[in-house]
Formats: structure tokens, sequence, C-alpha cells
């Protein structure tokens, strides 16, 4: 099948640039990459050109995954034949993204950490580990009071912003602006927030102390640094 539909200057330039990466490194560039090859800033503004390239059908990929993307045709409709890999195969790649997760602070695995210190620190973490999550950050880990869980002094946890979460979720939570990470229980009239470390007491707050405690949101990920 041939495209019918003309390509306007820029949905020409995506599609070079797609063909460019392709036959230089022998794999498609990522939605990132293409927009800071072609100074579009908005994953949306990049997605956008590429549907419309689907559309006309210069670029086919599957499931919108930007690892799976191959130009079927040039911009003047000569058929695509290039790839360096192996003769125009294309290697298909497990993660659509790399995603710049932002630290914004420390929190506390052990006695709650008097206010969250603010970091330009970021940890780049392939889609396929942490799947498509939406609204996650990281937080770097002070004390051993979750080392049963797997999560030790210095690592990074990763939360997704969420008000609430279940119970025996492992979560990030602020306790009268105090930011700690415990597995959440409720029961009854007072939430429990427990350690996984035996040498360790939990956290009783109860409903009539007047104390503010605010689930940041549940844990999706933990990352450690060799």
């Amino acid at each position: 099948m041939s495209p019918t539909d003309k390509l306007t200057k820029r949905q020409q330039e995506v599609l070079e640039v797609i063909a460019g990466h392709l036959d230089e490194v022998g794999y498609p560039p990522t939605i990132r990459e293409l927009g800071d090859a072609l100074g579009i800033s908005s994953t949306n503004g990049v997605n956008d050109h590429l549907k419309a390239l689907e559309r006309k059908g210069f670029l086919t990929r599957e499931d919108g995954k930007s690892r799976t993307m191959r130009p079927l045709f040039w911009p003047d409709g000569t058929p695509y034949e290039g790839g360096a890999n192996s003769g125009g195969e294309v290697e298909h790649f497990v993660d659509d993204e790399v995603h710049q997760i932002p630290v914004v602070g420390r929190i506390a695995a052990g006695a709650p950490l008097t206010a969250v210190e603010q970091t330009d620190e970021v940890v780049a973490i392939g889609e396929g580990l942490l799947g498509r999550q939406s609204e996650v950050f990281g937080l770097k880990v002070k004390g051993d009071s979750m080392i049963d869980d797997g999560i030790f002094d210095g690592d990074y946890i990763f939360v997704r912003r969420q008000p609430d979460a279940r119970d025996g979720q492992i979560v990030a939570a602020m306790i009268d602006g105090e930011a700690t990470v415990k597995r959440l229980f409720r029961e009854g009239d007072k939430v429990r927030l427990q350690p996984a470390n035996e040498a360790m007491e939990p956290i009783y707050v109860h409903a009539d102390q007047a104390r503010e405690t605010v689930v940041i949101g549940p844990v999706v990920g933990v990352f450690r640094r060799m």
C-alpha cells in the first residue's frame, strides 16, 4: 500500500529523523529523543506528528510504542528499506520510554523525618520496570525500618501520588508535616504505620489525637545504586 496524503514540512522532518536514527544505530528513537532532535518540548506534540504519519501511511508502530516505529515510505513516497542492524529488520524493545523520575527529597525509614528536602536529582527508569505509571516521583530513603521488605538506607523509592492506599501496602505518608515510609493498616479509630524491622515499634495515630496524617501514595518501586 502506498501513501496517499502529502506530508507537512514538520512531518517530513519527523520521518527523516526516525529513518536517520534507524540507519545509524539500527533501532528507532524514543519520543523524548525525537523531541530533542526536533526542538519539540511536548511529548504530546511529537505524538501528534507520529499519529499523522501513521494515518497517512508513512509509518507503522505497535500499540503506539516509539521503540517499534518503522518508516514505510520516505516523504517522496519511495519505499523505506533502511535499518542498520539486519537488512531492514528492526530490533524491538520491551521499554517504550526511559522516564526521568524526579527525586523530590528524602524520607525516613525510621522515625518520621522533618520536612522533605527538595533536590534537583533525577533517576532514569525504563517503562518496562515501572509500567505506565503517572504522577510518579522518587524519594531517597534514610534509616533501616523497612529492611525486611528490602528497602535499605540510601535506596530510592518510587511513589505514585494518590491520596489513598490499600491496607498492607507500603506507603509514603506525612504525620504532622513529617515524612515516613511504612506499611499502612487501618484498625478501627486508629492508623498503624508498621515498620519492616523487628527491632522497631509501629507508629499509631489515633483519631482523637488531632494529628494530621496524609498518605502521599503507595510505593511502586525501589532503586539501589551499587
